[in-house]
């Protein structure tokens, strides 16, 4: 298994791989492949690819508010889960975050996502019971 920054050209890729994993995204408002290919230029090290035979098989991205690392969107395709590859992106991100000098790592997950719930808590994440609320010029975003 090699783990780096997938490129651009893996979009789609990663775009299946979310789907498949039920993990919301928007191809037409802020996950555009210019927006992520923008992302992966400017802070390549928060996104991290899972590869086997050169074949994208899971991803994480990240990003920071400036005091907590935030995990966004961990997907591992269904035929690769349970070997571990999940574990081993959030703890490679969890090294960028450490290495940028933060302490806090969060990850948001849906409430519909029971299975993302127990992974994370797994892996030493606590449910904090914060609800997170959010205001958006359009549904895109």
């Amino acid at each position: 298994m090699e783990f780096r920054t997938p490129s651009i050209e893996e979009y789609e890729r990663i775009l299946e791989i979310w789907n498949e994993a039920g993990l919301p995204y928007k191809p037409e408002g802020r996950d555009t492949k210019e927006n992520i290919a923008t992302e992966l230029n400017e802070q390549p090290e928060y996104w991290i690819g899972a590869f086997k035979d050169n074949k994208l098989v899971g991803i994480v991205f990240g990003t920071d508010d400036g005091r907590k690392g935030w995990i966004n969107r961990l997907a591992v395709d269904m035929e690769y889960r349970s070997q571990g590859i999940g574990t081993e992106l959030v703890r490679r991100l969890e090294n960028v975050f450490k290495k940028k000098g933060f302490n806090i790592w969060a990850a948001l997950i849906e409430p519909d996502n029971p299975e993302g719930m127990e992974f994370f808590e797994y892996l030493g994440f606590e449910d904090d019971e914060i609800r997170y609320y959010s205001k958006r010029e359009s549904d895109k975003v």
